[in-house]
């Protein structure tokens, strides 16, 4: 969601319309935060898809993949960073080693419908009470 090794930082969630690009925090972790802005962590939900672009060559040729992807932001169980994504052939990287400048942003965020009347509650509120 936001590492540890942001915690120092001002953060707050990312939001749809939004691109994003991975940066190193002064602390010298890497972090997810809106271009231009160092100072303020964005944070991002487990299992949430993600557009990837700029993936570097020796990571395309590493893992398999190519300079754009979609992947799942992912909590990690290995290693000191959690924060991390998974490509669509499983493999999984941290966001320290996706590196800085790797461009991103959300697809179709879940937002939760508005409810609708279905058929009887409708007719109820349009028939007067007895």
């Amino acid at each position: 969601m936001c590492d540890f090794s942001l915690e120092m930082y001002a953060s707050r969630p990312a939001r749809e319309s939004e691109k994003y690009v991975t940066t190193r925090f002064p602390s010298g972790s890497i972090g997810v935060a809106a271009p231009g802005d160092c100072s303020t962590a964005v944070c991002i939900l487990y299992d949430t898809k993600l557009n990837l672009e700029g993936i570097s060559r020796e990571l395309q040729i590493g893992l398999g993949v190519r300079e754009a992807e979609q992947v799942m932001f992912a909590r990690l169980q290995h290693g000191a960073y959690r924060d991390g994504v998974r490509f669509g052939n499983g493999r999984e990287l941290s966001l320290q080693l996706l590196g800085p400048g790797v461009r991103l942003s959300l697809v179709g965020a879940e937002v939760a419908p508005k409810p609708t009347a279905t058929a009887a509650t409708r007719q109820r509120i349009l028939e007067p009470a007895e």
